[in-house]
C-alpha cells in the first residue's frame, strides 16, 4: 500500500516523555512510534508526505498497474481506492496527533494565565513606584487576580483532555467559537471587578468605606456593562440554537474539524476570514480594552461603560448574529449530463457511463481532506455510488463544490430514476430525474 513505509517507521530507543507535549528522552530524530508525542508527530508528517506524493504521482499516470491501464475506468477507480487506503492511514495518524497536541495544551493555557498575572504585578509594582505607592486597590486586584487564575487553572486541569480551559470555548464542530469567546470575555472582566470590589470590601475599616463601595455596585454604574454582558451571552446561546436547527433541517453543513484553532475566532469553517467574526472580536476586543483601563483608573466600582460604546457591543453583536443566520444553504443539483470523451459521439446515458452531476454545496466548509471527499455519494435510483476520487498536482478534480462524476452502475435499471447526492457532512440534495436507456 502506498503508505506501508509510514507505518513502519523506526521505533527509537524506549524512553520517559517530558512535559506535555514534548519531545521523549531517548527518540531519535527518525523516530515514528506510537509510544511518545514526538514518534506520533513523525509518523504523521512521513505517512502524509508519502501520500502527497502517491497522489502527485498517480495524477501524472505514473504507478497504475498495465492490466488496468486499458481501462479508464478500472484504472480510476483502483486509483481513487489506493488514495482513499492512503488517506485513512493520514487521518488515524492526524487524530492521534491532534489527540496529543490537546492532552498538552492544558499546561499551556494555564503558563499563559499565570503569566498574564505576572505581567500585572509586574505593573502594579512600576506603577506604585513612581505613583502613590501600594495601595488597598492594588492588593485587591492581585488577589483577584490570583483567585481567578486559580480557578482557570484548576478548570484546564478538569478538562486537560479537551484542551485546558479552551474546552468550554469549543463548540460541537470542535472549533473555538467566537461568540463564545467573546461572552468569555465579558464574564471574565465582570467576575474579576466584583472580585476586587469583594477584596476591597473586606479590606474596608470604616462603615463610610464599605458604603462607597457598595455604591459601585449600583445600577447606575454598571448598567452599560451588564448590559453587553446580557446581550453576549445572549447571542452565545442564541448561535449555538440557531446552528443546531439549521444542521438538522440540512440548512447548515458541519464537518467536524480536527482541533481547534486561534484562527477559528476570525474564519469561517473553510479557513477564510469571516467579516461578521472579525468585526465582532475586533469591537469587542477593544471595548474590554476599554472597560479594563476603567477598572485600572477606578478600582472602587465596576466599570462604567458609556452607552455609546455598548450600543457599538450591540450592532456589532447584531451583524455577527445575522450573519450565522445567512451563512450556508442546502447543497444543490441543477442539473445532470452524461460525460462525454474526447472523440465520443453524443448519446443518450446508458449504464455504465460516466455522468456529470452539476450543482453546488457538494463539498461542505472544511472537507478537503481526502478521507471526507471520499465520504461523497451519490444515489443513483436505489444504487448508492461512491464518488471516486480523481487526483490532480496538488489537490483533486473529483468530487468539486460545483460538480461531481461518477459511473452509472450496471445495477441501475433502465428507465427514468432520480439522482441525489449525499455531501460528507451527511446533508441530502434534491432529486434530479434522468433517463437511463439499455
Amino acid at each position: 500500500m502506498a503508505v506501508d513505509t509510514a507505518r513502519d517507521g523506526t521505533a527509537g530507543t524506549p524512553g520517559g516523555p517530558g512535559r506535555p507535549g514534548g519531545t521523549a528522552a531517548g527518540h531519535t530524530g527518525g523516530c515514528a512510534c506510537s509510544d511518545c508525542p514526538h514518534g506520533v508527530r513523525a509518523g504523521r508528517r512521513r505517512a502524509l508526505a508519502e501520500f502527497r506524493r502517491r497522489r502527485d504521482e498517480l495524477a501524472t499516470g505514473r504507478g497504475v498497474p498495465p492490466a488496468l491501464a486499458h481501462s479508464p475506468g478500472a484504472s480510476r477507480q483502483w486509483v481513487s481506492d489506493e488514495l482513499l487506503q492512503a488517506a485513512h492511514t493520514v487521518a488515524e495518524r492526524t487524530r492521534a496527533a491532534q489527540g496529543l497536541r490537546l492532552r498538552g495544551r492544558w499546561w499551556r493555557t494555564a503558563a499563559a494565565v499565570w503569566g498574564a498575572v505576572a505581567v500585572l504585578a509586574a505593573v502594579q509594582t512600576l506603577t506604585a513606584a513612581s505613583g502613590a505607592g501600594w495601595t488597598t486597590a492594588r492588593t485587591a486586584g492581585l488577589l483577584a487576580a490570583l483567585v481567578t487564575a486559580a480557578a482557570l487553572t484548576a478548570a484546564a486541569r478538569l478538562h486537560r483532555a479537551r484542551g485546558g480551559a479552551l474546552a468550554p470555548l469549543t463548540g460541537e464542530d470542535n472549533r473555538l467559537s467566537t461568540s463564545r469567546s467573546v461572552a468569555a470575555g465579558w464574564v471574565l472582566l465582570a467576575g474579576y471587578a466584583v472580585l476586587v470590589l469583594a477584596v476591597e470590601l473586606a479590606a474596608a475599616s470604616g462603615a463610610d468605606a464599605r458604603r462607597r463601595l457598595l455604591s459601585g455596585l449600583d445600577l447606575a454604574h454598571a448598567a452599560g456593562l451588564l448590559t453587553v454582558l446580557a446581550l453576549t451571552c445572549a447571542v452565545a446561546v442564541t448561535v449555538r440554537r440557531t446552528v443546531a436547527l439549521r444542521v438538522r433541517a440540512q440548512r447548515l453543513q458541519k464537518v467536524r474539524a480536527d482541533r481547534p484553532r486561534a484562527a477559528d475566532l476570525l474564519t469561517d469553517d473553510s479557513g477564510r476570514g469571516s467579516f461578521t467574526d472579525v468585526q465582532y472580536v475586533l469591537v469587542s476586543g477593544v471595548a474590554i480594552v476599554f472597560a479594563a483601563v476603567r477598572l485600572a483608573r477606578r478600582p472602587g466600582e465596576l466599570p462604567d461603560l458609556p452607552w455609546g460604546l455598548a450600543l457599538l457591543v450591540a450592532v456589532s453583536a447584531l451583524t455577527y448574529l445575522a450573519g450565522k443566520y445567512a451563512e450556508g444553504g442546502r447543497p444543490v443539483v441543477l442539473s445532470v449530463v452524461r460525460s462525454r470523451e474526447a472523440g465520443d459521439l453524443d448519446a443518450p446515458i446508458r449504464t455504465g457511463d460516466d455522468i456529470e452531476i452539476r450543482g453546488s454545496g457538494f463539498v461542505p466548509p472544511g472537507a478537503e481532506t481526502p478521507d471526507r471527499l471520499a465520504r461523497t455519494t451519490v444515489r443513483i435510483g436505489a444504487v448508492h455510488v461512491h464518488v471516486p476520487l480523481v487526483p490532480v498536482v496538488g489537490g483533486f478534480a473529483n468530487p468539486a463544490d460545483t460538480v461531481l462524476t461518477v459511473p452509472v452502475p450496471v445495477d441501475v435499471e433502465p428507465g427514468r430514476v432520480e439522482v441525489q447526492v449525499i455531501t460528507a457532512a451527511g446533508a441530502e440534495t434534491n432529486r434530479y430525474t434522468v433517463e437511463v436507456q439499455d
